[in-house]
């Protein structure tokens, strides 16, 4: 199915996941609503996690914790289902990436704490009222995402690098996307670097470490957000017993208004 026969209504959009009849990229879908990274982990690791998203704010803000064994997003979507309404899921065990799915019914456990974190696909309605325009919308693809070079803060047992979305921004419109886009604290908030991205660790910009290549037009440059697929390098380095997150760019579309996070 094509994002364009797609409903724009999120609880629709919800429920065709629930049902199996989509499993793509949700950049682009439902505008003017928020979405959200998904990191989920035993009880036991959740205050270690969320003492590593208090000390890391630009990747991973906090949308919503939810209580060991729930879930239901009671606070940004009441009826939703976290173990269903995601179109792909990825399983970590040991910070290996054991398996991906599309529901983890056959996962869950009654101790696992479930995170609900900003993503910068909740600005992008916003960037597209500007008159910025996005590769990925007009492509159907995948935003492009790359590992850097930059740590996050240590909390607990998680460290790790961060990952950065990479959008092609016109040098003209630069100052814009900054603009519309630091308004959106709690979705990553302004770019984190713009240009030379061998600064940031990444040899080649046109083989992403998430996501799909982008292709440069003339005027564009590189820029870089902070990007809520952080965990999952984390996971890697720091080797959890089990964490489940989203697939990248496969995000939980919730019910929340972008202007719920917009500063004024």
């Amino acid at each position: 199915m094509q994002v364009q026969e797609l409903p724009t209504d999120p609880q629709a959009i919800r429920e065709l996941i629930r049902l199996g009849k989509y499993d793509g990229v949700t950049g682009g879908l439902a505008p003017g609503y928020v979405q959200a990274n998904l990191v989920i982990l035993p009880k036991s690791l959740a205050f270690d996690f969320l003492l590593f998203c208090q000390r890391n704010p630009r990747p991973c803000p906090i949308l919503e914790v939810l209580d060991a064994g729930k879930p239901e997003p009671v606070l940004t979507t009441p009826g939703a289902d976290i173990r269903t309404d995601i179109p792909k899921y990825r399983i970590f065990r040991d910070g290996e990436l054991y398996e991906e799915v599309t529901d983890i019914n056959g996962f869950w456990r009654d101790d696992l704490v479930t995170f609900l974190l900003g993503c910068s696909f909740t600005f992008e309605s916003a960037m597209i009222d500007a008159g910025i325009p996005l590769r990925h919308w007009e492509t159907g693809k995948n935003v492009t995402m790359f590992i850097t070079n930059m740590s996050t803060t240590p909390a607990g047992v998680f460290s790790g690098p961060m990952v950065v979305s990479m959008r092609p921004i016109h040098h003209q419109q630069i100052v814009r996307a900054v603009q519309v886009t630091s308004r959106f604290p709690g979705a990553h908030g302004a770019p984190i670097h713009v240009d030379n991205s061998k600064a940031i660790g990444i040899d080649n910009i046109e083989l992403p470490d998430y996501g799909d290549p982008t292709e440069f037009k003339d005027g564009e440059v590189p820029v870089f957000w902070a990007c809520g697929v952080t965990p999952q390098a984390v996971a890697i380095k720091s080797k959890p017993s089990l964490m489940i997150t989203h697939s990248p760019g496969h995000m939980f579309v919730t019910d929340m208004k972008d202007s719920a996070l917009a500063a004024l």
